[in-house]
């Protein structure tokens, strides 16, 4: 009970609030309900730290003098009453001191709201209504790029691949809201061949704001999943979102991984279409798939491409035949296509392999819907250890298919040959166990309270021969 206690008023304190509103991307109702369900603030920071960049540390220095001009304010009263008989001084003071964590929690708001409001909205605004006059007069291929997952993927293959011959620009990382593209916007040379965009679907409406602004001349459209159904409410009101990027653009202009059995409902006829099987005209054959990445042919006509890559995943296969096709309508020769797409490797966290131990563990814990369980699991699947592994702590944002989704990844899992399977434990927990159960899973299962100690102890639980696969993250906002 005395960590519960003396927490809020440890220096730490302070720097726990900002944590807490930085890690929901300073959005006022996420951050009140994460702190009002909190108990132990002494360990909110379990795995990350605060980033200390200037809008925190403006923060920081906010709640600081906040916090020290109210225990003063405290003192003083406690001070006239004691000195001057100040009626009520004595019990006011001393809860001002005693409430001062709970009232700058939520005193810090206030800040937030006025800088969003009266600085952030208005060049926002400002920067997009701009963006969007630079992006209608950009001469070059304009490429949206759009999916419940896989997005960041995609644009950095066909980063790699068309960047051999062509000039390409992409929005960097993940960004990929207005604002983001307002900025990529404000970025480019206008020399530019290509321009690659990645558009996010946070919230119903994005994805058509976003194709307005943007004017795209292309879109790949990566795949369909339960992903931010806490917004969408329904994987069909997801799809009507993403797919309305087509409503803008030619038909044969529209590329849709159909390997996503979802997208189905919404294909239309002239759309592209990739899968493992091929892209645009071109077949696949010969894959070898293995812990190094992948080598396979595609074939149109006489053409032939040997091709290879250290992606890691059959479901793989698809971002890059449609990245080498699109390269070859592009013109690129065989050698630079051949060449690009050699360059094409893990991204950080998403089927990232490392060895530790002599064993090896592959990251992709950035991956944070059903389909990315999918193809990690159809991977433990397929690759040869002396001992399987596999770690989740489960999925977020599911909305009301929570429990049959978990259930879902569950059998999953007991179908990738896993031998030991280590449950992050949350609030999925018990349905992921159920999902096993009913998969018919017989090894070893671990259900780990502490995920900062289990992966800051991570060598002393793999050994040599082992292929641990972890995916998924689970932020600390979430229960």
């Amino acid at each position: 009970m005395r960590p519960l206690i003396i927490a809020p008023y440890l220096p730490s304190y302070a720097v726990t609030v900002v944590y807490m509103l930085q890690n929901t991307e300073y959005h006022i109702w996420p951050y009140l309900r994460w702190f009002w369900r909190t108990q132990d603030f002494s360990k909110v920071e379990r795995r990350r730290q605060l980033q200390r960049t200037k809008p925190a540390r403006l923060l920081l220095l906010t709640l600081w003098c906040g916090m020290a001009l109210q225990i003063l304010a405290g003192l003083l009263l406690i001070a006239l009453w004691y000195w001057h008989g100040l009626a009520g001084g004595w019990a006011f003071g001393l809860a001002l001191i005693i409430s001062y964590p709970v009232i700058w929690a939520h005193l810090i708001i206030v800040p937030l709201v006025v800088g969003r409001v009266f600085v952030i909205k208005p060049r926002e605004r400002w920067l997009v209504i701009h963006s969007e006059q630079i992006f209608k007069n950009h001469k070059g291929f304009k490429v949206a790029i759009a999916g419940s997952y896989g997005k960041t993927s995609m644009k950095e293959v066909l980063l790699a691949v068309l960047g051999e011959s062509k000039k390409v620009a992409a929005t960097p990382a993940n960004k990929n809201v207005a604002i983001s593209h307002a900025e990529f916007a404000h970025s480019l040379n206008g020399d530019e061949d290509i321009l690659l965009i990645e558009y996010g679907e946070g919230a119903p409406g994005d994805v058509g704001r976003f194709a307005v602004t943007t004017h795209p001349t292309h879109a790949v459209i990566t795949g369909l999943a339960a992903a931010h159904l806490d917004r969408y409410k329904t994987i069909e009101r997801a799809g009507q979102d993403i797919f309305s990027v087509a409503r803008h653009l030619k038909p044969e202009h529209v590329f849709v991984n159909t390997e996503s059995p979802t997208t189905e409902p919404f294909l239309k006829p002239g759309f592209g279409r990739y899968d493992q099987s091929g892209a645009l005209g071109w077949k696949v054959s010969d894959v070898t798939a293995n812990i190094e990445g992948l080598t396979f042919t595609i074939t149109k006509g006489k053409q032939q491409l040997e091709l290879k890559s250290a992606l890691l995943g059959r479901h793989n296969i698809g971002t890059l035949c449609l990245a080498a096709a699109l390269a070859d309508l592009l013109g690129l020769s065989d050698e630079a296509i051949t060449k690009g797409v050699s360059l094409t490797k893990p991204f950080e966290h998403r089927m990232q392999p490392y060895q530790l131990n002599g064993a090896w563990v592959i990251d992709d814990t950035y991956n944070g819907n059903l389909e990315g369980i999918r193809a990690g699991t159809a991977l433990l699947r397929e690759l040869k250890a002396k001992r399987k592994l596999y770690v989740t702590p489960g999925l977020v944002d599911q909305g009301q298919a929570t429990q049959q989704i978990h259930e879902e990844v569950g059998r999953l899992i007991a179908a990738s040959g896993a031998d030991t399977v280590v449950l992050i434990k949350h609030s999925v927990t018990d349905f992921i166990k159920a999902g096993l159960t009913a998969g018919g899973f017989q090894g070893e299962l671990i259900v780990e309270s502490d995920p900062l100690d289990f992966y800051s102890n991570l060598s002393q639980f793999v050994a040599v021969g082992d292929l641990m696969m972890m995916q998924n993250d689970w932020p600390d906002n979430y229960i």
